[in-house]
């Protein structure tokens, strides 16, 4: 770079994930030499990882405690944060455009803006896809951000708390959480709140039984749930939740979701008090035909194998808001995995397309799948690297394996040290927190 060149603007917009460690390690090696400049943008002012979201809804998981300020992060890794929500794209301006900040009395705080770049990354993730069904906007609530898994938190904790001190014993439905959607966070979630609600009833809550009081279902389309997944870790998780008591209604598609239950196609309806919408994903709305870049029908940016937007060289999208084809087939699964791969090989290539080389082409790797079924259950497969397929596990190997995904995540943020020295913490403070958050 000449003395009178300007830097490489390098727009990240979404810190999920993906987002957050591409920014992360291409500060460290770009943006800390001044070899360009590294901009992330989102629209919260700090990071959760979302595959903890149901830990937050259930009450088991301090979002506050475990939530990284993306200010601090730049600070510390050679990157630039920008608070705001991404609302358009002039692509011959090479601009992005973000949408101005409010706060809780509606004031003004940050206005519009607009960003120049030269490489632009968008890793904005997805959200939940209610496909049209009335009343799901209306009376369900979607773990897609950690203000929806704490408003849910908020709504089941009051349900409580009237429950067990009303005089009238708890009425049938009266504690009743419907979850439509058995992918892994539904599935999760029902695990996660037989657990934390046991924990509640020991605290002292005698009305609130989970075997009598609480009563947890999930309603899945698919004819078994995990239907993402293979058929047997299905079964595994089926019987798992069985045990704990959830009701599980498969090969029932809502189309009508009420103040008081569910709707379904074939003119069931399956009463609830509260209501989780976990059915589908899709990328946000502002994606759709963005500047004349092409979506498919659930908003994702159709990329090559090289993550480039087919109709923009220098517009990249990774992670659940990009459709990728697979070699065989088919495209991408949104996984976490993938977008933590992808994320590390979009650091290869913007370091390549600085340099004007080639760029790599993303071959999707599957590691296999874990599934939490409460404190002290997980199952999962594990692709074998040597015979090709895939092992089984449970119980206490696959809940190590499970966290130890979490810790893979933190490594990448923080490195080795600072990951270890948290992890040690967050064990010696164990037997002074409880378990579950009451507020």
């Amino acid at each position: 770079m000449g003395p009178e060149q300007q830097p490489h603007e390098i727009v990240i917009v979404g810190g999920g994930a993906g987002g957050l460690e591409l920014a992360t390690r291409l500060g460290d090696k770009l943006g800390k030499k001044k070899r360009a400049n590294i901009t992330l943008i989102d629209a919260s002012p700090s990071h959760i990882w979302k595959p903890l979201l149901y830990e937050v809804a259930a009450g088991s998981l301090d979002s506050y405690a475990e939530r990284l300020e993306y200010l601090a992060q730049g600070h510390w890794h050679g990157f630039t944060f920008r608070l705001g929500r991404m609302e358009g794209l002039d692509r011959q301006r090479q601009e992005v455009s973000v949408a101005p900040t409010f706060d809780e009395e509606g004031r003004e705080i940050i206005p519009r803006r607009t960003f120049r770049y030269d490489t632009l990354i968008i890793a904005v993730g997805s959200v939940g896809n209610d496909f049209g069904v009335p009343g799901v906007k209306e009376h369900c609530i979607m773990l897609d951000t950690p203000e929806q898994a704490r408003e849910f938190h908020r709504r089941h904790i009051n349900a409580c708390l009237r429950a067990n001190t009303q005089t009238e014993p708890v009425a049938p439905g009266q504690l009743t959480v419907g979850i439509v959607g058995a992918g892994a966070t539904g599935v999760e979630l029902a695990a996660e709140l037989h657990d934390t609600t046991r924990e509640l009833s020991s605290y002292g809550m005698e009305n609130i039984e989970p075997e009598k009081s609480l009563k947890l279902l999930i309603v899945e389309a698919s004819d078994r749930i995990l239907p993402g997944l293979p058929p047997r870790l299905s079964v595994a998780a089926a019987e798992r939740l069985a045990e704990l008591g959830v009701e599980m209604h498969v090969r029932e598609r809502i189309v009508e979701v009420r103040h008081d239950g569910m709707l379904t196609a074939d003119g069931k309806f399956i009463p609830a008090s509260m209501m989780v919408w976990s059915a589908g994903i899709k990328a946000p709305d502002f994606l759709r035909d963005i500047d004349g870049l092409e979506t498919n029908r659930i908003n994702q940016l159709v990329v090559r194998p090289t993550l480039q937007t087919t109709r923009d060289d220098a517009i990249f999208a990774f992670g659940d808001c990009a459709a990728c084809p697979m070699p065989n087939g088919g495209f991408v699964p949104p996984r976490a995995q993938a977008a933590h791969q992808q994320a590390s090989m979009l650091v290869k290539s913007i370091c390549r397309r600085l340099r004007g080389r080639p760029l790599p082409e993303y071959r999707y790797r599957d590691y296999g799948s874990l599934v939490a079924l409460g404190r002290f259950s997980t199952v999962g497969n594990l692709m074998g690297t040597l015979t090709g397929g895939s092992i089984m596990i449970e119980g206490v190997m696959a809940r190590l394996v499970y966290w130890s995904l979490h810790k893979m995540h933190e490594v990448a943020l923080h490195g080795w040290f600072k990951t270890s020295l948290t992890t040690y913490a967050h064990f010696i403070s164990t037997p002074t927190r409880a378990r579950i958050k009451l507020h």
